[in-house]
């Protein structure tokens, strides 16, 4: 047996399916990490590869950045975490608040979904409203509101014009899925219809502007400016989902959408600089529904490792090398990648397709690029081809999201691209009688 075998065998003896996270399985085993250096990953296996997966979009600078280890291992010595404040806590809340017009006041959580479900409380306090609305396949978390129709199917996700509010968790609450309601992605009219029916309950609708489980596809600037201006004459809060997509560009990926500020941000991931992490930014007079200074208090909110010290001086020291020239240069980088994986994919000859923007990319078993969560739903066959391309991948050197998605990190350059653009072409030749 291997080791990675036998932690996998004492792994489930104390953890249901042997982990913590689903993500990491793989079957026979999970691998386990022995170190990770840049870009690059060795296992215990002493086997090393080009890693884009980056803990799930949060690692910008790569693994084991020397910036980041000073900052962290001076902080160590000085504490890990307090019931008084710490400066750095001020200082970093500074960076992030002038990082984007929109973000008048924040604070710090300790996950993305502590930070979408922050936003999705201040909403409802700030409107006195109890109803959600989010986008079909979206995932926003853990949390029973922002989980809805994250995983709906054919079987159960309704009627295209007015889709189902499904649990993903066995469980849920009823009253939950009452009080979210489900729209379509890219999809305005159908989108504003749905609204409409609800316009009195709404407290806020929730978006990723590139849903991942949607496709990795861009909303239209039509969908957007349709929620805005309904949210903007109904009174309703718009809340951008920023956790994956604020690397997209300097103050997030809401700067692709020109006179369009939500009311608040939702971050996480890379702001942490590899620890975890969450944020939530927007207008001073929403935001201050967590005031404890205020005489009545409407959404009191605390958590014992928000903003601990050693999250903040990682998160402060990844943000400020992440400039905007770092930025342009990841997104041209991605550019290449894109391009280049397209090029691969057109001399492999199989119905196969790239999407996404700023410095992220998904491979598709299907010819034509996604337009929404339905268009771009994974049947079992085009699942098989994923897993099979992601096995190529990853016996030839390359380690890459579960959805065949990858994200770039600042230490990369054009001969990982070249290199992991090398491992499609093969991976996509060998597959090609299977499609």
């Amino acid at each position: 047996m291997s080791r990675s075998s036998e932690l996998y065998e004492r792994g489930l003896k104390v953890m249901p399916g042997g982990c913590s996270r689903n993500t990491i399985l793989r079957k026979p085993h999970p691998l386990y990490v022995e170190k990770g250096e840049g870009c690059y990953v060795t296992d215990i296996e002493g086997v090393k590869r080009v890693d884009f997966a980056n803990n799930m979009c949060s690692l910008i600078h790569g693994h084991a950045h020397p910036q980041v280890t000073a900052v962290v291992s001076e902080q160590l010595a000085k504490g890990t975490a307090f019931t008084i404040g710490t400066e750095i806590e001020v200082e970093f809340a500074e960076h992030i608040v002038n990082r984007s017009p929109g973000f008048e006041k924040m604070r710090f959580v300790n996950s993305g979904t502590e930070a979408v479900m922050s936003c999705v409380k201040a909403s409802r306090a700030f409107t006195g409203r109890s109803k959600i609305a989010k986008v079909e396949g979206a995932y926003h978390g853990l949390y029973d509101y922002a989980e809805v129709s994250q995983t709906s199917k054919p079987e159960n996700w309704g009627d295209a014009d007015n889709p189902n509010s499904v649990p993903v968790a066995y469980g849920t609450p009823k009253a939950a899925l009452e009080d979210v309601v489900i729209i379509p992605f890219n999809q305005p009219e159908h989108a504003l219809k749905i609204l409409e029916e609800n316009a009195d309950d709404i407290a806020c609708v929730l978006l990723d502007v590139m849903p991942h489980r949607v496709g990795l596809i861009t909303a239209d600037d039509a969908f957007i400016q349709t929620i805005y201006n309904w949210t903007r004459k109904n009174q309703s809060l718009l809340v951008f989902d920023e956790v994956i997509t604020f690397r997209s560009r300097y103050g997030g990926a809401q700067e692709w959408y020109e006179g369009i500020t939500p009311d608040l941000t939702a971050m996480g991931k890379m702001i942490g600089g590899g620890f975890p992490v969450g944020a939530l930014a927007g207008r001073a007079d929403v935001m201050d529904v967590m005031d404890p200074l205020a005489s009545k208090v409407l959404f009191p909110h605390s958590g014992t490792f928000s903003a601990n010290p050693i999250t903040m001086a990682a998160g402060l020291v990844s943000m400020k090398m992440f400039d905007n020239n770092a930025v342009l240069r990841l997104n041209k980088l991605a550019d290449y990648a894109r391009n280049s994986i397209k090029e691969a994919i057109k001399l492999a000859d199989v119905p196969a397709c790239v999407t996404g923007a700023g410095s992220m990319f998904r491979i598709h078993m299907k010819e034509t690029p996604p337009i929404s969560y339905r268009d771009g739903f994974v049947t079992l066959e085009q699942s098989a081809l994923t897993k099979t391309l992601l096995d190529h991948l990853l016996d030839d050197g390359i380690m890459m999201i579960n959805t065949c998605s990858g994200v770039l990190s600042t230490v990369m350059a054009e001969k990982e691209i070249d290199r992991l653009t090398n491992a499609v072409l093969n991976g996509l030749k060998k597959m090609k009688n299977q499609f």
